[in-house]
């Protein structure tokens, strides 16, 4: 086994984000995202079946949830966006690269976990 680094040979600019889908289950994806100061485009939203869990390892970032409340990401800092809850990038670091972590999980799954814990 060799191990890789996730923030080894990033790319000075891309034109568009990077997604490297780097662990897969029937339940759960974990992947890389690279951002180069790219967002979503005007008008569009994310609204996506399955939570997601974010990390931000480089760069910085703005999120913005509807209904309007906008969340500053820099390096370390983490996010849980719950299923259905619609978001958008609003501006990544267009001078360095930005390293986004994000492992997406079903909805149902984060209940048997968040229900599991609180058993304990």
């Amino acid at each position: 086994m060799t191990p890789e680094n996730l923030l080894q040979n990033l790319p000075e600019h891309v034109s568009e984000e990077q997604f490297e889908t780097l662990l897969e289950t029937p339940g759960m994806r974990l992947e890389r995202i690279l951002s180069t100061g790219q967002a979503t485009p005007v008008g569009q939203w994310y609204d996506q079946p399955h939570d997601e869990w974010v990390l931000l390892l480089t760069g910085s970032a703005t999120l913005r949830f509807e209904p309007g409340k906008a969340v500053e990401l820099e390096p370390g800092d983490y996010l849980h966006i719950p299923a259905r809850q619609r978001h958008r990038v609003e501006r990544t670091d267009p001078r360095q690269p930005t390293v986004w972590l994000a492992l997406h999980f079903s909805a149902a799954e984060s209940d048997e976990i968040t229900g599991a814990i609180s058993a304990r």
